[in-house]
């Protein structure tokens, strides 16, 4: 009989975000985590149960109060540290935690890149910590398992990234698309916007609303065209337009790509739909949280929220020589806490559904 892993202490920085409620909803529930410590400035003195009525029912969080964030008394106190803190904050406390002896999960954008200029270029201020960005694991656990499996510091993906990354990563690897002409159209909830007091994010602004932001360079652009480079060997660019939707979470997102060879017979276009097929099998067929969609069946994200999952499918369009490819998650889930929690499950050796389904 196989023994039953032991539990690990983890503690969350900034557990009073979207983000952060979500993974003390995880982590209260995971058969294997132990939540020792939350932390918010905002919050400090409260119980999680004061903070968040819906987990008032479990004794931790009846018990178990926010605190101002403490370097020193997380890393005595948890194995494992979740940061759920802005960008150019995070590496701030993932220093210190490090040096510590913690393990470091962070779901902000500090360490999804391997170089400091770029992070400049697209987040406007210098790297807080560059030493530290050739250690770090980008979180994509379909991609990086083995990876994230023995790393110390892992760099949770952002959304936007998940959704475009897992859908064409499988094709260039392949072959099977050109790295050139990608074109990505994303759609979003507005919780993906953060918990916070802006004008644009008022249900009156968003409400019976559609808009474009970020054009043309979202900051999600750099971890993205940095990933599909390494897989595509050479230096990818990408049209990347997100929208805000009138809804609370989830992303829809639509890729639009050049088949690396013609579609102009059924029986090219056969041919080619047979390899991506295989393509995605080879990649997504072990993998549990990825959702390959048959027969006339789309994403949707009715079908996602709520869960780690994220589903795939696609369409050759002989007529105009392009391969469409779509993608459905929880931005929230698999888009942040959700894959989170999962590279814990792979970096402590548990079973990586734990505490997600």
């Amino acid at each position: 009989m196989t023994p039953s892993p032991r539990s690990v202490r983890v503690a969350i920085v900034g557990a009073s975000g979207y983000s952060g409620e979500e993974l003390v909803r995880l982590l209260l529930r995971h058969p294997h985590a132990d939540l020792v410590a939350v932390t918010s400035r905002q919050s400090a003195g409260q119980t999680i149960a004061q903070v968040f009525p819906r987990f008032a029912m479990h004794p931790v969080a009846r018990s178990l109060k926010f605190s101002d964030p403490d370097t020193s008394a997380l890393a005595r106190d948890a194995e494992v540290v979740f940061l759920a803190l802005p960008h150019g904050v995070a590496a701030e406390y993932a220093i210190p935690l490090l040096r510590g002896g913690c393990r470091v999960i962070d779901l902000s954008a500090d360490f999804r890149l391997s170089s400091a200029a770029t992070y400049k270029e697209f987040y406007a201020h210098d790297h807080p910590a560059p030493e530290l960005l050739s250690e770090s694991v980008y979180g994509l656990p379909e991609v990086h398992g083995a990876a994230i499996r023995g790393a110390r510091l892992v760099a949770s993906p952002g959304c936007y990234p998940t959704s475009i990354l897992l859908p064409t990563l499988p094709l260039l690897r392949d072959g099977l698309i050109r790295s050139t002409g990608i074109i990505a159209d994303s759609m979003s909830g507005v919780s993906g916007a953060g918990r916070k007091a802006e004008v644009d994010y008022l249900f009156c602004e968003c409400n019976e609303s559609v808009r474009p932001y970020g054009v043309p360079k979202h900051r999600h652009l750099s971890e993205i065209e940095e990933q599909l480079s390494a897989a595509a060997g050479s230096a990818v660019v990408l049209q990347f337009t997100p929208h805000l939707i009138p809804v609370n979470r989830g992303i829809l997102t639509t890729l639009y790509l050049a088949p690396s060879r013609p579609i102009t017979t059924p029986e090219e276009v056969a041919a080619l739909g047979a390899d991506i097929s295989a393509s995605y099998t080879r990649a997504y067929a072990g993998a549990p949280f990825v959702r390959l969609l048959e027969g006339k069946a789309l994403p949707d994200t009715k079908n996602v929220v709520g869960t780690n999952l994220l589903e795939i499918a696609w369409r050759l369009d002989p007529r105009t020589g392009r391969l469409v490819v779509m993608s459905a998650e929880d931005n929230i889930l698999k888009g942040a806490s959700g894959q989170a929690v999962q590279s814990l499950n792979l970096m402590c050796g548990f079973p990586e559904t734990a505490g997600l389904t």
